[in-house]
């Protein structure tokens, strides 16, 4: 195959204890899934269909990089969520087939440029820029659902500088990571190297330049950047 130019390199993420590494296809992030954090965002949390929107996988911050602050906002927001990552995909996907499409999970932070945002609700635009800009998706690396499980209960945390800011149980997802994958399927073409980030809890905030986030899920891992 002769390309005009070099083609960019594939993203991929680290699996932890192995030198083979996971390529990313798409990132699907699901919003306001837990309910404390659809109440903080002005929302009714009862079990409307999920929606979803997504991120580049070129946004990636890997293995414990920083975080450079964007440009053109004020009020940069964290959200720590639990991801699954795919080893197949399909279109509808039955919810009791769900589990087996995933290859195992990481821990990331949804960064939000909140101000645009919001501008971008107020007006009925996408939220791409405040969602897709470079370094918005933060994560650490997989471990294989072999050697975990399929988590579905268990503590996640964001501390910033020491003190913790977010902190939630998976069992609060409003909805479970079989109904998001089942349910995302049939508006999507699932493929292998999907990432989905399922939702983060109560107490999203500003960061700014010189904070330290630190974060985990029980039983998967955590997560360390600083914003620079």
């Amino acid at each position: 195959m002769t390309y005009v130019f070099e083609p960019p390199p594939v993203t991929s993420i680290g699996i932890e204890g192995e030198a083979a590494r996971f390529p990313v296809h798409r990132i699907y992030c699901v919003g306001r899934n837990y309910a404390e954090h659809a109440r903080e965002m002005g929302h009714d949390p009862n079990r409307e269909p999920p929606f979803f929107f997504s991120k580049p996988a070129d946004t990636l911050v890997l293995d414990g990089d920083d975080f450079p602050y964007p440009g053109q906002s004020n009020d940069v927001h964290h959200e720590i969520e639990l991801v699954a990552a795919l080893s197949s995909g399909g279109d509808n996907i039955a919810e009791s087939d769900a589990l087996s499409h995933v290859f195992g999970y990481a821990v990331g932070l949804d960064m939000t440029r909140r101000d645009l945002q919001g501008e971008a609700k107020k007006m009925g635009r996408p939220w791409d820029t405040g969602k897709g800009f470079e370094h918005s998706a933060p994560c650490s690396n997989l471990r294989r659902a072999a050697a975990i499980g399929h988590p579905s209960s268990g503590r996640i945390w964001l501390d910033v500088n020491g003190s913790v800011r977010q902190q939630g149980d998976l069992a609060d997802l409003i909805w479970s990571i079989p109904e998001m994958i089942a349910y995302l399927s049939t508006l999507f073409t699932l493929r292998t190297g999907d990432l989905i980030m399922t939702g983060t809890p109560a107490g999203v905030a500003a960061v700014k330049r010189g904070d330290v986030l630190e974060g985990g899920v029980d039983g998967v891992g955590t997560i360390r950047t600083v914003v620079i």
